[in-house]
């Protein structure tokens, strides 16, 4: 059966009404996290997870910070979201997104994952590179900011 690995923010998660947080110097970290609770859904993203929930376990792999487990548990039961195995940022672990989602991929590697879908490229030529069969998710405008919040400053 396998597993197929989804990121929540750009993939399913429209994050753009917090991106403003982000503009700020200093960045807002918490008034970002914040309003997570009020994203609202990218229906392509949804319609894939559920597509590949028919033939995988779903498991969701978030640069999200723990804090926020409760919310995005919340969030995705909401949805109607298949999936119970949520991997977060662990505390304080500022690493950039590639690095820390590769690191968690090749964790789950004995569980043949069949799939992973991640909205930044970065993180997607990590994991393709490692031999993960991957999916850009290009169904959300693309951000300067919130690529600088994954990819620099590790905290997404």
């Amino acid at each position: 059966m396998g597993i197929a690995v989804f990121d929540i923010d750009g993939v399913v998660a429209d994050v753009r009404h917090r991106l403003h947080y982000l503009e700020r110097r200093p960045k807002d970290w918490p008034g970002f996290f914040a309003a997570a609770a009020a994203d609202t859904s990218l229906t392509e993203g949804l319609d894939r997870v559920r597509a590949a929930a028919a033939e995988h376990e779903i498991v969701w792999l978030t640069g999200r910070p723990q804090s926020l487990r409760e919310v995005t548990r919340r969030w995705l039961s909401e949805r109607d979201l298949p999936g119970t195995e949520l991997i977060m940022r662990g505390h304080r672990d500022f690493r950039p997104a590639p690095e820390l989602k590769l690191a968690e991929l090749n964790r789950l590697r004995a569980r043949q994952v069949q799939l992973f879908v991640d909205d930044d490229a970065k993180v997607i030529a990590a994991a393709a590179g490692a031999g993960f069969p991957t999916v850009l998710a290009d169904w959300m405008e693309s951000s300067p900011v919130l690529s600088q919040a994954q990819d620099q400053a590790g905290r997404t």
